[in-house]
């Protein structure tokens, strides 16, 4: 028999299950739905108000504030450092620097801002400033504190201070501030300033740097100067710290190219201090100049003048100081010009050395009556002893067989009337009159070295042609140039002229000799430039210099000239002086002696093997 399950027993109301809490009764599901749909309407409406912000804040600051936001963001973000080049060298052939540039800083600072800095201290707190900062940079006191007293915002207290001096007075003085700069450093000084010249730090440019002023340092800038680099850096609005790992872009600068020059620094400044010796001894005007060639090449090794400068110091020097009149001012050669008809006359055959003429006391060409510059009768000279004794009347003659228009053509293979391209500023043609505006007289002049000009280059370069065989090479100055990649271009060696062929040249050099000779009745005009133990080719000048009042020539003012080389057969040098208005009598043929004898023992230039022959200059009856 099936027996049923038992009936559960009822629980007694609030009765727990097995010992748990007590249940709480359900709300009502009514109550329950209308309080969830309160609280996601609010979410909703929360939701939508930020979102209206956020969006209007876009649009704000896309349109309103975009040009404020860009440019704060361009000016931290995107701050560009200039990185200046450094500038070239100058170096002399042998590798001597005679220009170079050194690291430096200037020190700066606002004085305004120091006096609201320092209100009630400042005079005391500036005091400070002008000892430290005199003292590091060797100045005077008294004058950086002028310039902390201005009434100013900006004012340079030391130009040039060593880096690491500068930093330190920066870090004493926080009001101070650094501005990078190069110090053009001159170890030479004086010695060939008036061709290296001087560059001084130019605030007009962008970045700030040195700039050439006068000479090589002027007109070779662009060559000197290099290109300027550029860096890209994140800065803080308002200051000028890089902040770390920011930087973007950068482009190095590059390095200015090194300009080497024909000079040999040793013989310039040998050269110089005679020149100045000899100038100060004779009373002649600062503008007198001397010029050393190569023969061969025609490289100019010495260029001085009588007056120079201190690079370092451009502001003391005077306007004729900076100039080169050796390139700049012409002057009438007076018998070094004779070399003109001599070589025309052996080239074309007219006339031999041992040729005799019959020289009067004067000659009338036109309306002119021309003497010697001694008296005397009929005198009876070889063709090498017209141009050793240096006879006007003896020239002229010659130059008249010769015809105007051969020795119209002989000065411009000379190079006369034109400029030599010597690389200098300022160079001067000289002034050769056209052909076609000669008068009568005026073939009277011209080969006796007056009535026309020609600096101590071309005169030298005159020189250089019959010394070198007969072909003229326009002399340079610039050997090279290395760029920054480390390329060394030498300066191209101009084309030769062949003037006149190499006999002529040695027969105008054996004649040339005869002027330094020194022998009872045979003795040249230039015996003073002889140098013992060596055959001395050479030429004597003194030209009459014209009085700009009248338009004429003064009586007792001249130009006194030589031009020679060493040694007369093979030779190695080319020498040309020019004195302006020395005392009277005086000639430069001492002058040479002492330059020639230098480059003699310097070079160690052998002896000649024979004594210096003796040469006929006059017949005496």
């Amino acid at each position: 028999m099936t027996t049923a399950p038992p009936r559960p027993r009822s629980r007694p109301s609030g009765a727990t299950r097995s010992g748990g809490p007590p249940r709480r009764p359900a709300p009502p599901r009514g109550r329950l739905a209308r309080a969830d749909n309160a609280r996601y309407k609010i979410g909703r409406l929360v939701l939508v108000a930020v979102l209206a912000v956020a969006t209007l804040k876009l649009v704000v600051v896309q349109t309103v504030q975009a040009p404020a936001l860009s440019a704060a963001s361009a000016r931290q973000a995107q701050t560009k450092i200039p990185l200046p080049a450094e500038r070239g060298p100058i170096l002399d052939r042998n590798g001597n620097a005679l220009a170079f540039s050194v690291e430096s800083s200037a020190v700066v600072t606002n004085p305004r801002q120091i006096r609201q800095v320092h209100p009630t201290d400042a005079p005391a707190y500036t005091a400070a400033i002008a000892a430290a900062v005199a003292q590091a940079a060797g100045l005077q006191q008294a004058d950086v504190q002028a310039l902390l007293d201005k009434d100013a915002a900006y004012v340079v207290l030391a130009p040039n201070v060593d880096p690491d001096v500068a930093a330190g007075l920066r870090k004493k003085f926080p009001e101070l501030a650094l501005e990078r700069r190069e110090d053009r450093q001159y170890p030479a000084g004086d010695i060939a300033a008036n061709i290296v010249g001087s560059s001084t730090w130019n605030l007009d440019t962008t970045p700030a740097r040195l700039s050439g002023r006068v000479g090589l340092e002027y007109s070779q800038d662009n060559l000197l100067t290099g290109v300027d680099g550029l860096r890209v850096v994140d800065t803080p609005e308002g200051s000028n710290n890089v902040i770390p790992g920011s930087q973007s872009f950068v482009r190095p600068a590059v390095q200015g190219s090194t300009l080497q020059l024909t000079l040999d620094s040793d013989l310039q400044y040998h050269v110089q201090q005679s020149l100045s010796a000899y100038i100060q001894k004779s009373g002649a005007k600062p503008d007198s100049s001397v010029v050393v060639l190569d023969r061969r090449t025609a490289q100019v090794l010495a260029l001085a003048t009588g007056e120079t400068f201190d690079p370092k110091n451009l502001g003391a020097a005077t306007p004729a100081q900076l100039s080169n009149p050796a390139v700049s001012n012409p002057f009438e050669p007076g018998s070094v010009n004779k070399i003109v008809t001599m070589s025309a006359a052996i080239e074309d055959g007219i006339a031999k050395p041992t040729d005799v003429l019959d020289v009067p006391g004067s000659i009338k060409v036109a309306d002119r009556t021309i003497h010697d510059d001694w008296v005397h009768g009929l005198d009876h000279y070889t063709l090498t002893g017209v141009l050793a004794k240096s006879s006007n009347i003896g020239t002229i003659m010659t130059a008249q067989k010769l015809g105007e228009q051969r020795f119209a053509d002989m000065l411009t293979k000379f190079g006369l009337g034109q400029p030599t391209g010597v690389g200098l500023p300022g160079e001067s043609a000289g002034v050769v009159p056209p052909l076609s505006t000669w008068s009568g007289s005026t073939f009277g002049n011209l080969p006796i070295g007056q009535g026309l000009s020609m600096t101590i280059l071309q005169m030298a370069g005159m020189y250089q042609a019959i010394a070198n065989d007969g072909l003229r090479i326009p002399p340079r100055i610039i050997e090279s140039t290395t760029g920054p990649d480390g390329v060394r271009v030498p300066t191209p060696q101009p084309p030769g002229v062949q003037v006149v062929s190499p006999q002529t040249a040695a027969t105008v050099r054996q004649m040339l000799m005869a002027v330094t000779q020194n022998a009872p009745g045979q003795k040249g005009t230039g015996a003073a430039a002889a140098v013992p133990g060596y055959h001395v080719a050479g030429k004597t000048g003194t030209a009459q210099q014209v009085n700009p009042a009248c338009g004429c020539y003064y009586s007792s003012t001249y130009w006194i000239t030589f031009a020679g080389m060493l040694p007369e057969q093979n030779p190695d040098f080319v020498v040309g002086i020019m004195l302006d208005a020395p005392g009277g009598g005086t000639s430069a043929a001492p002058l040479f002696h002492d330059i020639a004898s230098y480059l003699a023992q310097r070079d160690k230039i052998p002896v000649s093997p024979d004594p210096t022959p003796i040469q006929t200059l006059q017949i005496w009856p």
